[in-house]
């Protein structure tokens, strides 16, 4: 797993905007801030469909980079993205989890279930 950094910056009265400094051409929005992680893992999906993924900059490379730095100063922040390469094989495994994280699981989980279209 790779975590990427993306900036995130918003117009009064307008979306979150979601850019990726590692990732040129990788961006997207949100309309609140408990979409910002979702929307951006799902720009990452489409941009890295059919390529590797680079390897991500560290979060101090990142907060040195110099356009970054002008941003934070506009007011933009830094998020972590969690960028997970699947390897299309499924393994099974008998885990003991927390139970506020397997709580957490099934019902991100749940949602995205409820999330799906319908099949006909």
């Amino acid at each position: 797993m790779q975590l990427y950094f993306a900036l995130v910056h918003q117009d009064e009265g307008s979306a979150f905007g979601i850019q990726f400094p590692d990732l040129p051409g990788c961006f997207s929005a949100a309309d609140s801030e408990e979409d910002l992680i979702t929307n951006a893992q799902e720009a990452l999906a489409l941009y890295l469909e059919d390529e590797a993924a680079p390897q991500a900059r560290s979060v101090i490379e990142i907060n040195n980079d110099p356009e970054v730095k002008a941003e934070l100063a506009k007011g933009a922040f830094l998020i972590a993205v969690p960028w997970l390469t699947l390897s299309g094989r499924t393994k099974k495994a008998n885990i003991t989890l927390d139970a506020g994280l397997l709580d957490a699981i099934e019902e991100a989980d749940a949602l995205s279930l409820s999330c799906r279209p319908c099949a006909a």
